[in-house]
């Protein structure tokens, strides 16, 4: 998935202090003083109250509303930074309030970003295997790189279903580069969405996105800073063009609709957004390879987290819960990545990674499975999906558990393939397409747009049409890369079953997931059910212990997705 936390797939609110969680009581007399910088924050309306209720009272209590979400509740409102809280959740109409962040800071410096994206450290080797001689029909020259793309049978399901246009799928991510030569035939920037506006810094002056790019912080829609999302979407529906790469469904139509940072954060309002704008713009699919900042876990009653951080936990819980909600009722299919903690979700491990912003801010505490959510993917009418490597064998990085689990699919697994020529190396992970001004950013392409010495040690790849057209490639792994092969095939079922016309053409998302499901490859647990991952290079932290039959467990849930299976024998699952 996204950052090695990511996948983490995540919805976060910005800052720390949240008030609130609980209906207040009457407002009382005496009103805490405005004061401080203007700052933003985020506010949700409580359970059954209109978000029109929430509007007066953030205006009530000396805020003014900036925009609003209807569809959870969720306004987002400037006020002076100290007191605007403890006013506005005295009202009978607010579950909790949230800081977001200062208004108007600058950079004090051009640091690097955080770690965002699930990359382990290189010094591996790149296979010299030759390419196939002959491509099958509808496959792209370097696909034959793709060993998820064979993994879950899209070279033989797109001879009968490469996918219909109709069918959007959603890439709630860090943004999608709607430039590359290999997504731009499948992009729709009108339905593209930006959620976001670029953080310089956090309140401690630490580097969050760095500088913006552009006047007034705020990205295009077909624009990507990280090249996270770019990554993703290419996995999913990258064009069958004969160029470059094609994705698991070439044919669909991919939208942007980001909530994360540059950075890699991501946080509640944007999530939000990105989620409940999906159900109002008819998508049928959207791919979530995050987890909501700045709590990997979000905890009720956590007795290490202040209280004003217990409530903004539980605020999380449920805005998010009510996002995913109304998705599922406007007939979205949500697919999630498990996470990249290699842990059991059904018995989560202590976090000492939470919260992740502001910087500095984390404190170990103890996960109690039963009040703790790891979100999105332990939310409602979610699709868990873990990551395995090109040997079938789970991911060492990828979290697992009956609990949480629906599918597995091809994450990439640089250690996969221990005692072979396999064994770390690039082409154990995914190839899917790479923002030019990534790799500028990144060291890895030259301003002449040749690949450095480092970009080729890092294995990235650059085709070039006769026309002209540049595209470039990277070597990724996580539970991020996985979620995407699940729901390209999530799009070929919505394409091959589904009903209506023009905009109203779609599939109920439990009857996806059933289909997704009901078809996948059963995987057995291994023998021994206990897999240390210790002459991988890795500790005991790591060892995992797979539960369950052929048909379910905790390492690969129903099995493999497999496309081709999904498109030519999913009927029997529709009832």
């Amino acid at each position: 998935m996204k950052r090695s936390r990511m996948v983490v797939a995540v919805l976060a609110v910005l800052a720390v202090p949240l008030i609130g969680g609980v209906v207040a009581g009457p407002v009382a007399s005496a009103q805490p003083q405005l004061a401080g910088p203007s700052t933003e924050f985020t506010v949700l309306a409580a359970e059954g109250q209109s978000v029109a209720a929430a509007e007066q009272a953030v205006r009530a209590a000396g805020g003014t509303v900036v925009a609003s979400n209807a569809a959870v509740g969720l306004v987002t409102a400037t006020a002076p930074a100290n007191g605007f809280t403890e006013r506005v959740t005295r009202n009978r109409s607010i579950f909790g309030a949230a800081k977001a962040k200062p208004i108007g800071r600058a950079p004090k410096s051009d640091a690097a970003k955080p770690n965002a994206v699930e990359k382990e450290a290189r010094g591996g080797t790149a296979s010299t295997a030759s390419p196939a001689a002959k491509k099958p029909v509808g496959m792209d020259p370097l696909d034959d790189q793709l060993w998820g793309l064979s993994s879950v049978r899209s070279d033989l399901a797109r001879t009968v279903q490469p996918g219909d246009k109709r069918v959007k799928v959603g890439i709630i991510d860090t943004g999608v580069d709607g430039s590359h030569p290999d997504i731009a035939p499948n992009f729709d920037k009108a339905a593209s969405r930006n959620f976001v506006r670029d953080i310089p810094n956090d309140e401690t002056g630490a580097v969050v996105d760095g500088p913006c790019e552009y006047r007034g912080c705020v990205d295009p829609a077909d624009h990507d800073d990280n090249g996270h999302g770019t990554h993703v979407a290419g996995t999913i529906g990258a064009a069958a063009n004969g160029f470059g790469i094609s994705g698991v469904a070439p044919n669909v139509t991919l939208v942007n609709v980001r909530a994360g940072q540059d950075s890699g954060f991501f946080f509640l309002q944007p999530t939000v957004d990105a989620l409940t704008y999906a159900g109002d713009a008819g998508i049928d699919v959207v791919n979530m390879s995050f987890y909501t900042d700045p709590w990997l876990y979000n905890c009720t009653a956590n007795p290490a987290d202040s209280a004003a951080e217990q409530a903004q936990q539980r605020t999380i819980i449920e805005a998010t819960q009510r996002a995913l909600r109304y998705a599922h009722r406007k007939g979205v299919t949500q697919v999630v990545a498990l996470g990249n903690q290699h842990s059991d979700l059904g018995a989560p491990k202590p976090d000492a990674t939470s919260p992740d912003y502001p910087a500095n801010a984390t404190h170990p505490r103890q996960v109690d499975n039963a009040s703790c959510l790891s979100l999105p993917v332990e939310g409602d009418y979610t699709i868990g999906v873990s990551s395995f490597g090109p040997s079938q064998a789970k991911a060492d990085y990828s979290n697992y558990g009956t609990e949480q689990i629906s599918v597995s699919a091809p994450g990439g697994y640089f250690r996969d393939g221990y005692g072979t020529d396999w064994f770390r190396t690039l082409q154990n992970e995914i190839l899917s397409a790479y923002p030019r001004n990534v790799g500028v950013a990144e060291g890895n392409i030259d301003a002449a747009g040749n690949l450095t010495p480092d970009g080729v040690a890092a294995g990235i790849q650059k085709a070039v049409a006769a026309d002209g057209r540049v595209g470039y490639y990277q070597f990724l792994q996580g539970t991020s890369m996985a979620t995407p092969h699940a729901a390209g095939v999530a799009a070929l079922i919505v394409s091959q079953y589904g009903k209506g016309s023009g905009a109203g053409f779609g599939l109920d998302p439990d009857k996806v997931q059933r289909v997704l499901e009901g078809t996948a490859a059963h995987i057995a647990c291994p023998v021994p059910a206990t897999v240390d991952y210790l002459k991988e290079g890795r500790d005991a932290d790591f060892t995992a212990t797979c539960v369950g039959t052929p048909d379910f467990n905790g390492f690969y849930g129903h099995g493999a997705v497999d496309a081709w299976s999904a498109v030519t024998h999913g009927k029997p699952y529709l009832p």
